[in-house]
C-alpha cells in the first residue's frame, strides 16, 4: 500500500484490482474494512457476464486497473492528492504503454444525488483537478483541445489526455450504476494505438452490444472522438444538442 500524502484523509489509499482480489489479498492493502470490501465490489461488479465494458474486464486481468479510494464527489478534499495519483499514473504509462492501463477513483462517502446533481458535482471536481494538474506545472496535452465545446476535447493530466467514465449509484444506465460514485479516468493513447492497429472499431461494437443487451438500447449519447465534445459523455446523463458544459475549460479557467 501507498500513503498518497502525509497529509491525505485517512483513508484514502491507492490498490492495483487483481482478478484475484479478495479479502485476505487486500489486507495490507488498505488498512480499513471499508475499502477492502469497496475493492472486491467493484472487480466483482465488473467480472460479472452482463457488465458491457471489455476493455475494463482486460484491464482487471491484466492487473493494470489502479484504484484511489478517496471521500465525497462534492468535496475538494482529494484533489490535491488525487491530481498527483493521475500525474503519476500518465508519467508511468510513458514509461510502460502496455493496453488496458486504467485508473479508477472511489468516493464512497459521496451523498446520494441525481444525474443533474452527479453531473454537477463531477465537473467541480474536474475544474478543481484540472486547476491543480495547471498549479503543479503540468502542460496540457497538445494532441487534444482544452475546450469543452470542441469536438477534439479531452481532460489532461500529467501532459497526457484522458476520457472519463463516471458512476454512480442513479445512474439510468445500468453500466454507469455501481453503490458508489465513481470516476474512470482512461488513457486517449490507448484508443490511438488500437485504431492504428485496426482493433478499436471491434471493440467498440462489441462494446456496443453487450450495453444494448444490458440497457435493452444503445446509449444515444455515445460518439466517436472528433464527432463531437466528449464532455457530454462523461456523467452519463443523456441531454440534448444544446448542452452545455458546466466548466468552461481550462484555458478559459484560467483567465
Amino acid at each position: 500500500m501507498k500513503r498518497l500524502d502525509k497529509d491525505a484523509p485517512e483513508g484514502a489509499r491507492k490498490v492495483v484490482l487483481s482478478p484475484r482480489l479478495g479479502r485476505e489479498a487486500t489486507s495490507d492493502l488498505f488498512g480499513e474494512q471499508a475499502g477492502i470490501d469497496l475493492a472486491v465490489e467493484f472487480r466483482d461488479f465488473i467480472r460479472t457476464s452482463a457488465f458491457p465494458c471489455v476493455g475494463a474486464k482486460s484491464a482487471l486481468g491484466r492487473n493494470q486497473m489502479t484504484a484511489y479510494v478517496g471521500n465525497s464527489l462534492t468535496s475538494a478534499w482529494d484533489d490535491l492528492p488525487l491530481a498527483d495519483e493521475l500525474i503519476e499514473f500518465a508519467a508511468a504509462y510513458r514509461q510502460n504503454r502496455s493496453m488496458f492501463q486504467t485508473f479508477v477513483a472511489f468516493f464512497p462517502n459521496t451523498p446520494t444525488l441525481d444525474e443533474e446533481a452527479f453531473e454537477q458535482a463531477l465537473w467541480d471536481r474536474i475544474q478543481s483537478l484540472q486547476a491543480k494538474d495547471e498549479w503543479l506545472g503540468q502542460e496540457y496535452d497538445s494532441t487534444v483541445s482544452a475546450d469543452p465545446a470542441s469536438p477534439n476535447f479531452s481532460l489532461s493530466f500529467g501532459g497526457m489526455s484522458f476520457f472519463v467514465v463516471g458512476m454512480h449509484h442513479q445512474a439510468s444506465r445500468p453500466a454507469r450504476r455501481f453503490r458508489v460514485t465513481t470516476l474512470v479516468f482512461n488513457l486517449h493513447d490507448q484508443f490511438h494505438k488500437m485504431r492504428a492497429e485496426g482493433k478499436y472499431e471491434k471493440l467498440r461494437v462489441a462494446i456496443l452490444e453487450r450495453d444494448k443487451d444490458l440497457a435493452g438500447s444503445i446509449n444515444p449519447m455515445l460518439a466517436r472522438h472528433g464527432e463531437r465534445s466528449e464532455a457530454v459523455q462523461y456523467s452519463g446523463r443523456v441531454v440534448g444538442p444544446d448542452w452545455e458544459c458546466p466548466w468552461p475549460g481550462r484555458d478559459k479557467d484560467s483567465e
